[in-house]
C-alpha cells in the first residue's frame, strides 16, 4: 500500500530559526478583572497553560474556576484525537451562550488546534464570537491580542512554527515538581501525527537557558524536574553544537536537583549513553516512556516508525539489564487503518514479551491533513473497539502483577498532596513513577521519604511512612 503525499503542510524549511530573549514587562492593564484557563492534551499543553497563566497573570487577571465570573476564556486545545476536537467546540457553545448575557466577555483559543486550518476556517465560518486565536508559537503575544480584542478587533494568528523563546515566566501548578521545555515541535513525521503540522519542525533550545532555568528551579526548592519534548532524545540535532540529549541529561543531573526526569522518547533515538547515564546517575529516575505504538513491522512501515518490532524489542531489553528495577511504560495505537487480526496479535506479542508496568493505549483517530488519514480503512470500527478492550485486559494484568513485586518493599516516594480518594492520606510517587497513597503527616508534603508498601492495584500502591 503506498501512503498519498501530504497536501497542504505549510512547514518552512527554508526560515532560519532565531533564539530570542523575552522582555517580560507587562503593564496591568486588567487588575480586577478574572479568566478562566481551561487545558486540553499532553503535557507540553499543561506547560504551554503554565505560561498562558503568567502572562494572564502579570496582565493582572485573577483566576476563577466558575466560568461565569469569567472577565476573558481561554482554551488551550490538543488536536491529537478527534474527541478532544468536539470537546473544544462543544465546550464553545457554553461560551457563546455566556457571551450573550456578557458582551464584553472575550474569548480566546489556544494550542494545537488553532494551528489547524481547517479550525480558523470553521472559527471564522460558524464562530464569529471568538475574539482571539493564537497558535503555539504566539503566546508571549497574548497581551497584546487581548487589548486588541478589548477594541472589538477580531484576532487571528496562524503560523505552524516559530522561534525559540528564552526568559519565558510560568505560574508552576506546582511548588515541588516543574516541566522543562528544551525544544519545540518533531521532525520524525509520523504519518498518522499532526504534531509536526501544529507545532512546527524541530527546535532545541540552547543548553545554556535550559540549565539555567535547572539552576533557578533548584535554588527555589524545587524536588523534581521533567525534561519535556514531543521527542526529547533527538534534542540539539538542529543546532550547530556539539551536544546531544545524553550530555544536556548529564549537565542537568549534576546541577543536584534530587529527580531528573523525561518525556518522551522516540526509539529510534535511543542511544548507548543515555542508557548507560540513567544507570549512572542516581537521580535520573528509572523511568523510561518508550511508544511502542504498533507490533506489527507492516503497520509500523505505514506509520513511519522507523524500527522494526526485533529492534524495538533488542532496546527494550538492552534497558531493562542495564538500568536497575527500570519501569517501562509505552504508547499503543489500536486500529490504524487496514490493521489486519495479525497485525494485531503482533502487538499483543510484544505486550507478552515486555509486560509493560502500564500503557496508554487508543483506538486509532484520523487526523486532517496527516498521510494515514488518507489510507482507505476497510476495518470496521466495533473490531477495534474489540481489540482495544482484549489490549487493555492484558495491559491491566501486567500492571497490577508490576505493582505486587512492591508489597513489603520500601521505596522512596516524594509526595505531592492530599489524595482525591482519602483526604486523609498524602499521595506521590516512587522513583519508578508509581503512584502511592500514603498514612503519614500532613506536614510531609514536598518530601522524599521511605514509604513500606502494604497493597497492590493496577493502577496505585498503599503505604505507610516509616
Amino acid at each position: 500500500m503506498n501512503l498519498p503525499n501530504m497536501q497542504g503542510a505549510k512547514i518552512r524549511t527554508d526560515k532560519k530559526v532565531e533564539h530570542i530573549n523575552l522582555d517580560n514587562n507587562i503593564p496591568k492593564s486588567f487588575e480586577g478583572k478574572k479568566y478562566f484557563l481551561r487545558t486540553y492534551g499532553c503535557q507540553m499543553n499543561v506547560h504551554d497553560s503554565e505560561q498562558i497563566r503568567k502572562y494572564l497573570e502579570k496582565f493582572g487577571f485573577t483566576m476563577t474556576e466558575e466560568l461565569t465570573e469569567a472577565d476573558i476564556v481561554v482554551l488551550n486545545t490538543c488536536a491529537i484525537r478527534e474527541n478532544a476536537h468536539d470537546k473544544v467546540f462543544g465546550f464553545l457553545g457554553r461560551c457563546k451562550h455566556l457571551k450573550r448575557e456578557k458582551p464584553e466577555l472575550i474569548i480566546a483559543l489556544g494550542g494545537c488546534m488553532s494551528q489547524e486550518e481547517s479550525v480558523v476556517n470553521e472559527i471564522k465560518a460558524k464562530h464569529s464570537y471568538v475574539d482571539i486565536v493564537f497558535g503555539t508559537h504566539n503566546i508571549h503575544e497574548l497581551p497584546k491580542m487581548i487589548l486588541e480584542a478589548n477594541k472589538k478587533l477580531n484576532i487571528m494568528v496562524y503560523s505552524y512554527e516559530g522561534n525559540v523563546y528564552e526568559n519565558i515566566k510560568y505560574s508552576r501548578d506546582s511548588k515541588i515538581t516543574a516541566w522543562v521545555n528544551i525544544m519545540y515541535g518533531c521532525d520524525k513525521f509520523c504519518t498518522y501525527c499532526i504534531v509536526p503540522y501544529t507545532r512546527g519542525k524541530q527546535r532545541s533550545r540552547k543548553m545554556e537557558n535550559i540549565l539555567e532555568e535547572v539552576r533557578e528551579l533548584k535554588e527555589l526548592g524545587y524536588q523534581e524536574v521533567t525534561l519535556l519534548g514531543q521527542n526529547v532524545n533527538a534534542y540539539g540535532k538542529d543546532l550547530d553544537e556539539s551536544y546531544d540529549f545524553s550530555v544536556l541529561l548529564e549537565n542537568v543531573a549534576k546541577i543536584g536537583i534530587p529527580r531528573v526526569r523525561f518525556v518522551t522518547s522516540h526509539p529510534w533515538d535511543f542511544t548507548d549513553e543515555m542508557i548507560s547515564l540513567i544507570a549512572k546517575h542516581e537521580n535520573i529516575m528509572p523511568y523510561i516512556h518508550l511508544p511502542l505504538q504498533s507490533g506489527s513491522d507492516r503497520i509500523l512501515k505505514l506509520m513511519g516508525r522507523r524500527y522494526t518490532k526485533e529492534e524495538y524489542l533488542t532496546l527494550f531489553n538492552k534497558i531493562k539489564e542495564n538500568i536497575p528495577n527500570v519501569a517501562i511504560t509505552t504508547d499503543i495505537i489500536v486500529g490504524f487503518p487496514n490493521e489486519t487480526e495479525e497485525d494485531f496479535l503482533e502487538t499483543l506479542d510484544v505486550v507478552n514479551k515486555c509486560q509493560y508496568d502500564s500503557a496508554f493505549t487508543f483506538i486509532y483517530s484520523p487526523r486532517e491533513g496527516t498521510p494515514a488519514s488518507k489510507i482507505k480503512d476497510q476495518t470496521p470500527y466495533p473490531e477495534k473497539e474489540k481489540r482495544l478492550q482484549r489490549l487493555n485486559e492484558i495491559i491491566n494484568k501486567y500492571s497490577l502483577e508490576n505493582n505486587q513485586k512492591y508489597i513489603g518493599k520500601t521505596e522512596k516516594v516524594l509526595l505531592l498532596g492530599e489524595s482525591e480518594k482519602d483526604i486523609s492520606k498524602l499521595y506521590g510517587y516512587t522513583e519508578t513513577m508509581k503512584l502511592v497513597n500514603v498514612i503519614t503527616d500532613k506536614d510531609k508534603v514536598g518530601k522524599i521519604i521511605d514509604v513500606n508498601i502494604t497493597d497492590a492495584k493496577s493502577f496505585s500502591l498503599d503505604g505507610k511512612a516509616i
